[in-house]
């Protein structure tokens, strides 16, 4: 087995050097069909994905290597967007570490993994961003994403509905803490992400990219069609109100960079037969406003844990300022997973990294929208519709921060670095200038466009 191994990673890796997009297209196609598998059940301390993007990372890595020391790759300047990334990470990593030592705090080893969670994603963003070089190639990766998040959609409706016994079966494989019965007994459409919030984000990014397209080739209706009202359906049937909220910000957002507000009543007919299409889920979640307190006990519970364990830190000053701590989570022994997390982003930020890493984040919003809306109006081909995604993006994860994390959500935060990385070269090439991108080509080794 272990010589096995060994054979399918220098196999792998030896495709990677001989052609980097493919660990674009693995990295975008895999990930969202792995993340939910949680660390340790298929592989060592990692997810799979986790462990999948360390192998093309070091792979490009060393590829890179050998092309600067042979003069082969010019070295670029990083933009906005790129130090706006680059600041998150240490933010959440470098600066609370720092804090830590010189309040004397001891570190664990649950602050030194929370603190490698942005450097994960910017890991994401570099791998896709030095590996795809051209129109073609992002196309590619958009498509390959599309039919990666349908399969998970189908997942996720089949679980929230209970059919076919996919509950059965994510609960052996993808119940995270082994909280098996957080999967077999919850109506709600988590999917191979086992993060029903989570699964919605990428649904509604992948809406984005399969509309964007749709709007410019203006072929294949029924099969764009058909994928689009499949990610309406799963985003409803995630069963989250935050969701729901993301679904229509998104669209509107989708509308308005794309000019095409007839897409407010297309979207608006989905959504309804959407509704009915799963109203189990939907029911079971109105449901909650049932009981003596007026809301679910889901927001009662998370109320009391913010109240409790979170806020009252954040009340002094310097931890305000600077942070608590990069873990994001406190041990609690009457949970069912052992753990509390936070679960409020806009808290998060705060707890992780104060006011630094608050300010990296809105520098990052602002950098990946003015990015995405340019891309997108300025281009027509597969590039434009990446910006229009990384727009849609960009804007439902910064609004529903003030639910939860969305910005570290596994598999929908990787969708989303991988979409801005896309959207990179654009913002160093006019469009309708084919010489000129022939010329950007012609420096395939360092990734530029």
């Amino acid at each position: 087995m272990a010589a096995l191994a060994a054979g399918l990673l220098a196999g792998l890796a030896a495709l990677v050097w001989a052609r980097p997009v493919t660990a674009a297209y693995l990295l975008i196609g895999v990930t969202p069909l792995v993340a939910g598998i949680d660390r340790g059940v298929a592989i060592p301390v990692l997810r799979p994905n986790e462990a999948l993007e360390l192998v093309l990372g070091a792979t490009l890595a060393v590829r890179w290597l050998v092309g600067l020391r042979a003069g082969q790759v010019p070295l670029g300047r990083p933009d906005a967007v790129e130090a706006a990334i680059l600041l998150l990470a240490v933010t959440n990593s470098v600066t609370p570490l720092t804090t830590m030592a010189v309040r004397g705090q001891s570190i664990t080893t649950d602050d030194l993994f929370y603190s490698l969670v942005l450097w994960k994603l910017a890991g994401v963003y570099l791998i896709v961003r030095s590996a795809v070089r051209s129109e073609r190639e992002v196309r590619t990766c958009l498509l390959v994403s599309v039919a990666a998040a349908s399969l998970v959609a189908i997942v996720g409706i089949l679980q929230g509905l209970d059919l076919l016994g996919v509950r059965g079966f994510l609960a052996q494989y993808y119940a995270q803490f082994g909280d098996a019965a957080a999967i077999i007994t919850v109506p709600r459409g988590g999917s191979t992400l086992s993060l029903p919030a989570a699964t919605a984000d990428l649904m509604i990014m992948n809406l984005a990219v399969a509309t964007a397209l749709w709007l410019r080739v203006r072929r294949f209706t029924v099969l764009y069609g058909t994928v689009v009202a499949l990610f309406v359906v799963a985003t409803l049937a995630a069963g989250e109100f935050s969701s729901a909220i993301g679904l229509v910000l998104g669209i509107g957002t989708l509308a308005l960079v794309t000019g095409s507000l007839a897409l407010l009543g297309f979207f608006g007919l989905l959504g309804t037969a959407g509704a009915v299409a799963v109203w189990p889920v939907i029911a079971e979640r109105l449901e909650g406003f049932s009981h003596a307190s007026g809301m679910p006990v889901s927001w009662v519970g998370r109320l009391h844990n913010l109240q409790t364990y979170f806020w009252p830190e954040l009340a002094s000053p310097s931890n305000f300022l600077l942070g608590v701590r990069p873990s994001a989570r406190v041990p609690v022994a009457s949970q069912a997973t052992g753990w509390v997390w936070i679960e409020s982003g806009y808290t998060w930020l705060l707890w992780g990294g104060g006011v630094p890493l608050l300010a990296s984040f809105l520098f990052l919003t602002w950098a990946v929208a003015r990015r995405g809306w340019a891309v997108a109006r300025d281009r027509q081909d597969a590039i434009g519709a990446a910006g229009a995604a990384t727009l849609v993006g960009i804007v439902i994860v910064a609004v529903l921060m003030a639910f939860d994390p969305h910005v570290t959500y596994r598999g929908s935060a990787d969708a989303l670095f991988a979409l801005i990385a896309l959207t990179a070269g654009a913002a160093r090439r006019r469009p309708g200038r084919p010489a000129e991108d022939r010329e950007d080509r012609s420096h395939i080794d360092g990734g530029r466009w």
